[in-house]
């Protein structure tokens, strides 16, 4: 008997997110969309790298994925950020942030 050859199984899907955050806000919320970039509230400071992991904290409840799952690709001392999002294609991201997708 012979075995077909397995084929590779398709990458999990993945979304790089542009972000554009306002630290030590009121509340911690999605602020809206402008030019690509979702614009979020925190309410973390933006020292030692707690607004960073309050944006992480916030983004893995609000796309329902562990934060595992998100990584920081750029924008680590800065407003603006690059985060890749592992397991959600980018329409199931724009939709559970409430943004419409880039075209």
């Amino acid at each position: 008997m012979s075995r077909r050859p397995s084929s590779p199984a398709a990458p999990p899907p993945s979304f790089v997110l542009a972000v554009r955050v306002q630290p030590r806000s009121s509340k911690e919320e999605v602020a809206g969309i402008s030019d690509g970039v979702v614009r979020i509230r925190l309410t973390a400071p933006p020292v030692e790298g707690k607004a960073n992991e309050a944006l992480l904290k916030f983004l893995s409840k609000k796309l329902g994925v562990p934060k595992g799952a998100l990584e920081l690709v750029a924008g680590d001392h800065g407003r603006n950020k690059l985060i890749r999002v592992h397991g959600l294609a980018g329409e199931a991201v724009c939709a559970r942030l409430g943004a419409a997708p880039a075209t």
